[in-house]
C-alpha cells in the first residue's frame, strides 16, 4: 500500500513537471554531450547572460522538441536523457540568429516566426528518429545532423514568405566576408576561443562561451578541457594558414572543432594516447572543413551550422572501427570520458 502511494506521488502533476524540467535541462546540456541538468542550467544561464531572447528561444525549442517526442511516445530513456530536445534548441536559436538584424542579441520573433520555430523544433524530433534508425547498424549517433538539415530547410523557406522577415543575414558566414589583412593580437586568441564555444549556441559573446565551459566542467572536466583544446587548436591552425583575423576572433573556425574535440576526445572513443592523437587530427580537419563548406554555401547565403562537425565525426567514428588502437564507445553506452575509461579499466595515466 505504501509502495502504491509512493508511485502515485511520483506520477503527480508536480513530479511530472519536475521530471520534464529535468529532461529539458538535460537536452540543453546534450548540445555539448553533457547529460546533466546542472550543466544545462548553467549553459542556459550563459545564454540569458548574453541575451534573454536567445535564452527564451533555446527553452522554447527544447520544450517543443521534447514534447513532440513524448506525444509520439518515443523511447522514454532517450527523452529522459534529453536526446530528443537538443536539436530543437539549436534550430530555434539558428532561426532567430540568422533572421535578426543584430546577431549578437537576436530580435524578438514575430508571431509568424514563433509558429515557424515551433514547427521546426518539432521536426527535429522526427528527423532525429529517422537518422537514428538509419545509423543504427553503424552504432553512430545522429549528433546535430537533424538540426543541420531542418535548419537549412527552414532557412531556405523563409525567403519565400513575406510575413517572415528574413533579415539581412547580418553575421558573415564565409571567410571571404572578413578583411584578411587585420593583425593577430591577444584578443584574437582569448576572444576567439571563448567565442568558438559560444558559437555552438549562436552566442557572439566570448564571456558566455567561457560560462558554457563551466557548465561542461560541472559534468566532465575532460570534456571541458577538450572543448577548450578544440577551440584553441582551431584558432592556431587558422592563424598558421592565414585565416581572416575577424573570423578567428568571432570563433567561426573553432566551434565545429570544439564539438569534434568533445565527441572524439573521450566521449565516443575511450581516451587513450592513440585516440587523443586521433582527436587532434579530427580538430584540424573540422577547422579546414568549416572554411570549405562556408565557401561552398556562400553563393546561396547559407550558414555552415554544425555540418563540418557532423561530417568529420561520423567519418572518423566509422573509420575508428578498423583501427585496433582505438576503442569506440556505442552511443547508448557513452556517459562521460571519465566513466568510459573506468568501464574499460583504465586510469588517467594509462595509455
Amino acid at each position: 500500500m505504501a509502495e502504491t502511494s509512493h508511485t502515485q506521488r511520483r506520477r503527480g502533476p508536480t513530479d511530472q513537471a519536475v521530471a520534464f524540467g529535468d529532461h529539458v535541462l538535460r537536452g540543453i546540456g546534450q548540445v555539448v554531450f553533457q547529460n546533466n541538468p546542472l550543466s544545462g542550467f548553467i549553459i542556459l544561464a550563459a545564454l540569458f547572460f548574453n541575451s534573454w531572447i536567445y535564452g527564451a528561444i533555446c527553452l522554447l525549442g527544447v520544450v517543443i522538441a521534447t514534447l513532440t517526442a513524448k506525444v509520439l511516445k518515443a523511447d522514454d530513456g532517450l527523452i529522459a536523457d534529453g536526446l530528443y530536445g537538443f536539436n530543437g534548441a539549436l534550430v530555434g536559436l539558428a532561426l532567430v540568429a540568422f533572421t535578426s538584424a543584430d546577431f549578437r542579441t537576436g530580435a524578438i520573433p514575430s508571431v509568424h516566426m514563433l509558429v515557424y520555430i515551433i514547427f521546426a523544433a518539432a521536426m527535429t524530433s522526427v528527423v532525429f528518429s529517422a537518422i537514428g534508425a538509419l545509423l543504427q547498424p553503424y552504432r553512430v549517433a545522429a549528433l546535430t545532423m537533424p538540426f543541420v538539415l531542418v535548419g537549412w530547410l527552414f532557412l531556405f523557406a523563409v525567403l519565400k514568405f513575406a510575413n517572415i522577415d528574413a533579415g539581412p543575414l547580418a553575421k558573415p558566414v564565409s571567410p571571404d566576408d572578413y578583411v584578411a589583412t587585420a593583425n593577430y593580437v591577444l584578443p584574437t586568441w582569448y576572444m576567439g576561443i571563448g567565442n568558438a564555444i559560444g558559437q555552438i549556441f549562436f552566442q557572439d559573446n566570448w564571456i558566455a562561451g567561457y560560462l558554457i565551459v563551466v557548465g561542461i566542467a560541472v559534468n566532465s572536466r575532460i570534456s571541458a578541457a577538450m572543448a577548450l583544446l578544440g577551440a584553441a587548436l582551431a584558432a592556431l591552425v587558422a592563424v598558421v594558414f592565414g585565416g581572416p583575423e575577424g573570423a578567428i576572433r568571432d570563433g567561426l573556425f573553432g566551434y565545429n572543432a570544439a564539438l569534434t574535440a568533445i565527441a572524439l576526445g573521450g566521449f565516443f572513443l575511450v581516451l587513450t594516447w592513440p585516440s587523443f592523437l586521433y582527436t587532434l587530427f579530427g580538430i584540424v580537419l573540422a577547422t579546414w572543413l568549416w572554411a570549405s563548406v562556408a565557401i561552398f554555401l556562400e553563393p546561396i547565403d547559407m550558414p555552415v551550422l554544425t555540418s563540418a562537425f557532423v561530417l568529420v565525426t561520423w567519418l572518423m567514428l566509422i573509420g575508428a572501427k578498423g583501427f585496433a588502437a582505438l576503442r569506440p564507445v556505442a552511443p547508448a553506452d557513452a556517459v562521460t570520458p571519465e566513466v568510459n575509461r573506468q568501464r574499460y579499466g583504465l586510469k588517467m595515466h594509462d595509455p
